[in-house]
């Protein structure tokens, strides 16, 4: 199975000012997510990011920050607890016409759920801990969670390591950044193709 852009929101957990200089290959972690914000920028991939304790650990990026349609401010290391899973899912649809609301509630048809992007891209710090709980969670509440592995840092690699077997083990998608910006782009005659490649050389 293959990841569609039209599909996918990107979430962009924890690249914090105070948080970034002890992680592992920093650097590398911070370009990989750079190139996946740009690139769902470009495709119109929804953004959303996440700051752990932002008071303590600072905020992300300033670059990202704009781009994102919402940041969560949390204290639970899984952005779930404190209501990513709502902000991804869309609202469900009212029904409409007739006097519905006047029948009995046994009788009433449930709302549709709004058409959504259930494949969640997530990246982020600290893989072990933020990182690893919210996509547990979004595995629970039922969306893909496709993992971007190089746009992910711990402290240690151990840790980072240990993070990516339990993902995998729990079925979350593993991936890098080339990966989810090809997938997203299927064709060289993509209209953004130039642009998003750029991103990589």
């Amino acid at each position: 199975m293959l990841l569609d852009a039209s599909e996918s929101q990107l979430v962009l957990v924890d690249y914090q000012e105070r948080l970034m200089p002890a992680i592992h290959d920093a650097a590398a972690v911070l370009a990989n997510a750079r190139r996946l914000a740009d690139a769902a920028q470009m495709l119109d991939v929804p953004l959303w990011g996440t700051e752990q304790n932002p008071s303590r650990l600072g905020p992300n990026p300033a670059e990202w920050r704009g781009r994102c349609r919402r940041i969560l401010a949390k204290m639970h290391f899984s952005a779930c607890e404190e209501g990513l899973g709502e902000w991804l899912r869309p609202p469900a649809r009212a029904q409409q016409g007739g006097n519905a609301r006047s029948l009995p509630r046994h009788l009433q048809k449930p709302a549709e759920p709004a058409p959504g992007r259930n494949a969640i891209v997530l990246a982020g710090c600290e893989a072990h801990v933020c990182l690893l709980q919210t996509a547990l969670d979004l595995l629970e509440d039922e969306f893909e969670v496709w993992v971007v592995t190089d746009a992910c840092g711990s402290r240690t690699e151990r840790n980072r390591d240990a993070a990516f077997d339990r993902l995998a083990g729990a079925g979350v998608e593993l991936m890098t950044t080339e990966m989810v910006l090809f997938e997203w782009l299927r064709t060289a005659e993509h209209p953004d193709f130039k642009a998003v490649h750029a991103l990589i050389r």
